[in-house]
């Protein structure tokens, strides 16, 4: 959905790039990982092992708070300094900040729209499984360590429902640009699962 909203002239910036920027090789992030978590945690080359990370902190809320508690903040960092860049270089810029976590982040920006891309869960294991390959275990693992669906939607200033067909959902972001976004500042996108196929 975020790459729509570019080619309708938003600046996009992509939570999921400012995570691993926070814990590139050197960042003070990653060494606070290693130390938390351990060296197995880093791969030979010194960057975080993202998969084995993740068997140690999906489907453990206590693991994953820690995890969240040192990636977060760091992301918040990143973040703010690339809007204020991006509003910068244009004052009439719409910005849309596309996150994954929203509500597990609790990401502090002041943003003037809140979009929720949503499907129902039995679905984004679904799509996991079939377009990213991943184990139906592990899938669910993470859809169950996400904030529920009623707290996502809760935050919503907009849903889009992207339960249909992507040409569906696309055309919804279409309708909102040309109905709320072309002269608004500050958007903001929530995939839920860093961005529903």
């Amino acid at each position: 959905m975020a790459k729509r909203f570019a080619e309708h002239g938003a600046v996009v910036i992509d939570a999921d790039q400012l995570a691993r920027a926070a814990v590139a090789p050197g960042t003070d992030a990653l060494a606070h990982i290693g130390e938390i978590f351990g060296p197995d945690v880093l791969a030979e080359d010194g960057s975080l092992d993202r998969s084995r990370l993740g068997a140690i902190v999906f489907g453990n809320p206590t693991a994953l708070s820690v995890l969240n508690n040192v990636v977060h903040p760091a992301v918040r960092a990143l973040s703010s300094a690339a809007i204020a860049a991006a509003e910068e270089a244009d004052p009439d810029v719409v910005v849309v900040y596309d996150v994954p976590l929203l509500v597990e982040a609790s990401v502090g920006h002041p943003f003037d729209l809140i979009v929720v891309v949503h499907a129902d869960a039995e679905t984004r294991v679904r799509r996991m499984v079939e377009l990213r390959g991943m184990p139906e275990a592990d899938a669910r693992k993470r859809i169950g360590s996400q904030a529920p669906d009623a707290d996502r939607l809760a935050v919503a200033d907009v849903v889009i429902d992207s339960e249909g067909s992507l040409e569906d959902a696309l055309g919804q972001v279409d309708r909102l640009w040309a109905d709320r976004l072309r002269t608004s500042r500050g958007a903001h996108s929530d995939s839920g699962v860093g961005g529903v196929p």
